[in-house]
């Protein structure tokens, strides 16, 4: 690899990976199935690589990301048209236009939770976010955490009020940078 190549590679590393969670977030809410948005995802990344070139450097990555999201969950659509269950190109572009509206505040807040798990114990951020793992069983959590079961889920209840009250607190300074 020359070292444009390797330049070239790293700005669009750089880029991608300041900005995924916000492209798969944007994804997610213009599909219906988690898997759907995981193999539609895939084919973004691809597209984002092959078409970086057409990228201008002081451009805003994130915005050219969504449009070429928005334009493959279409394309997945077309190839789904078929089942009823999907929703129309009208709907997701309805949907894609607010979800962009909408994105800065909801980075802001997936920032100040960032912080805020941060100041959570390691081993109880843990069992939090294994409680939100796909086909996760609460009740095998609840015993390996030694907690019965509807004890479990008042200490998650409490976890989360303690996490939106530090949100909440982070956002009304303005801490999220």
């Amino acid at each position: 690899m020359s070292p444009n190549e390797a330049s070239h590679h790293r700005a669009f590393l750089r880029h991608f990976t300041a900005n995924e969670a916000a492209i798969r977030a944007f994804v997610r809410r213009l599909v219906p199935a988690r898997a759907d948005a995981d193999d539609i995802m895939q084919e973004v990344s691809v597209v984002l690589w092959e078409k970086f070139e057409a990228f201008r450097g002081d451009g805003n990555f994130r915005a050219w990301a969504f449009g070429v999201a928005r334009f493959e969950v279409l394309a997945w659509l077309r190839d789904k048209g078929r089942d009823r269950l999907v929703l129309s190109e009208k709907i997701v572009e309805l949907f894609g236009a607010e979800a962009e509206t909408h994105e800065p505040r909801l980075e802001r807040q997936r920032e100040a939770l960032e912080r805020c798990l941060g100041e959570v114990a390691p081993e109880q951020r843990d069992l939090l976010m294994r409680a939100y793992e796909p086909r996760v069983r609460i009740a095998a959590l609840a015993k390996e955490s030694g907690r019965s079961e509807p004890g479990f889920y008042q200490w998650l209840y409490r976890v989360r009020k303690v996490l939106l009250d530090c949100i909440r607190r982070n956002l009304a300074k303005g801490e999220w940078s």
